[in-house]
C-alpha cells in the first residue's frame, strides 16, 4: 500500500470509528451525513452530529499521545473531548461522578432491569489511578500478560466502574486503541472496531453481561473482543486486495488507451501509485528529454480528459492525480 493509501485509509478509518462508536450511543446521524460533516469540516448541527465530531477528535488526540503514559488527566481530558456539549448536564464533562450524585447505572433496554451497578463514586479517584496503573505495566502480575489482553482488560475495567455521567463507553473503547498503538500495534490506526460492534450490538452486551453473572470471569469479553480484532484484520486484507486489483485493472484499461503516447502512460501509471504526487512541465519534460510544448501538449491532455487536475503555485501551473483516476480506468 503506498503512503497516499494508507493516508487515506486511515482517515476513512478514523471517520468510520468516530461514526460507530457515537451510533452504539446512541447518535441518530446516518453515516452518509457524518462522512460530508467530516470530510467538509462542516459544524455540526445537533448533538449526534456533535458526537461524531468528538469521538473524531478523540481519535485524533489518541494518535498525538499513544508514546505517553496514561493518567487520570489523560483519561479525564479524552472524556472532555469525547462529551463535550453533549452532555444534560455540562459540568460532568471531563470529570468523575461527585458521591452526593446519584451513581449512573446500567440497564436493559427491554424492561428497563438494572444491569450493572458500578462501584460507589467515593472510590472512583483511587480506581482511575489503579487503572493507569495497570494500563502502564506498573501493577505486579503473576507472569506474562499480553498487549492485547491488557488492552482489552482495559476496555472492560474503565465500563465496568462506569466513572462518567455519560459516554463511558466511548471512553473506554478510545482507551483500548491509545493501549494498542502504545504498545506498537501501528496497524490498529487502520482499524475499526466500532463498526464492527455496530453490526452486533447484542454480542457486546452480552459479553459484558456474561462476564459479570459468571464471577467476573473476563474471558468472555476477551474472547469476544479477540473476535471483532480478527474480523477487523480479515476487512483490512480485503480492502489491501481490492485496491491492488483496482490499481491493476486501471492500468490495465488506461494504458491500453490509443491515444496516449509512451510518455503519458508512464505518468499515468506512476500517478495510480502515487495518487497525491505533483507533476511540472517541466519535470515531464526533463524526465522525458522533450521541448516544453511537446511537455505541456501531453500534460493538458491528460488534464483535458480528467486523469489529471490542474492549478497555479506561484507562477507555474501544476498538474495532480484526479481523484477518480483508479475509476476512470474501470469504465
Amino acid at each position: 500500500m503506498s503512503r497516499a493509501d494508507r493516508n487515506r485509509y486511515m482517515v476513512s478509518s478514523l471517520i468510520e470509528e468516530a461514526i460507530t462508536s457515537s451510533q452504539l450511543e446512541g447518535a441518530a446521524t446516518t453515516r452518509k451525513e457524518a462522512v460530508a460533516m467530516l470530510r467538509s469540516g462542516r459544524k455540526p448541527q445537533d448533538q449526534s452530529e456533535r458526537m461524531i465530531v468528538n469521538n473524531y477528535l478523540a481519535m485524533q488526540e489518541i494518535l498525538k499521545i499513544a508514546g505517553q503514559e496514561l493518567t487520570p488527566d489523560v483519561v479525564l481530558n479524552l472524556h472532555r473531548i469525547l462529551t463535550l456539549g453533549t452532555l444534560k448536564n455540562p459540568d460532568a464533562c471531563g470529570r468523575l461522578q461527585l458521591p452526593e450524585e446519584e451513581r449512573v447505572k446500567v440497564y436493559d433496554e427491554r424492561d428497563n432491569s438494572v444491569l450493572h451497578i458500578p462501584p460507589p463514586a467515593e472510590l472512583l479517584p483511587e480506581r482511575l489511578r489503579l487503572l493507569c496503573d495497570f494500563a502502564n505495566g506498573k501493577t505486579k502480575a503473576k507472569g506474562f500478560l499480553h498487549p492485547v489482553i491488557r488492552a482489552i482488560v482495559l476496555h472492560f475495567w474503565l465500563a465496568y466502574d462506569h466513572p462518567f455521567e455519560d459516554g463511558n463507553g466511548r471512553t473506554a473503547r478510545a482507551l483500548f486503541y491509545w493501549a494498542m498503538l502504545r504498545s506498537g500495534y501501528w496497524l490498529f490506526e487502520y482499524l475499526s472496531i466500532s463498526s464492527l460492534l455496530k453490526k452486533a450490538p447484542g454480542q457486546y452486551a452480552r459479553s459484558y453481561l456474561h462476564t459479570e453473572t459468571d464471577g467476573n470471569d473476563l474471558t468472555y469479553f476477551i474472547a469476544s473482543q479477540l473476535r471483532v480484532i480478527q474480523l477487523s484484520l480479515v476487512a483490512l486484507d480485503k480492502y489491501l486486495d481490492r485496491k491492488q486489483k483496482e490499481i491493476q485493472e486501471a492500468e490495465s484499461r488506461i494504458l491500453d488507451s490509443a491515444w496516449m503516447n509512451h510518455r503519458q502512460r508512464a505518468l499515468v501509471a506512476h500517478a495510480l501509485r502515487h495518487p497525491t504526487h505533483q507533476y511540472t512541465i517541466e519535470s515531464h519534460r526533463n524526465s522525458h528529454r522533450v521541448a516544453y510544448a511537446t511537455a505541456r501538449a501531453d500534460l493538458l491532455a491528460l488534464a483535458t480528459r480528467g486523469m489529471l487536475d490542474q492549478h497555479k503555485q506561484g507562477k507555474k501551473i501544476v498538474f495532480v492525480p484526479n481523484n477518480k483516476l483508479a475509476k476512470l480506468g474501470a469504465r
